[in-house]
């Protein structure tokens, strides 16, 4: 199965955080904070969104910072993923 976001929506899937400090502390899972760093996976095809414009301006296989909580999580075939709308996306990593 594909996910095909509709409007202004985009599909990411969350990047893996390390699970260690810098100084080597191993996190345990309640120390852990929600990524911010994600994948696009697919985006929607923009057009009027509220009575305005939207074009869409990030593309699959970017990796953006997106806002902490941002999205509706999804599971699809045992794999999670996060649709956001294409604002709540605060920068394209490069």
């Amino acid at each position: 199965m594909k996910l095909r976001p509709l409007f202004d929506r985009v599909v990411i899937k969350s990047c893996e955080m390390e699970e260690t400090t810098k100084s080597g502390l191993i996190l345990t899972g309640n120390a852990k904070e929600k990524p911010q760093m994600a994948e696009v996976i697919a985006v929607g095809p923009g057009g009027l969104v509220d009575g305005k414009e939207v074009k869409m301006t990030v593309k699959a296989g970017d990796k953006v910072i997106y806002s902490k909580y941002a999205g509706n999580e999804v599971k699809l075939d045992g794999v999670e993923y996060i649709i956001v709308r294409q604002n709540d996306i605060l920068a394209v990593v490069e």
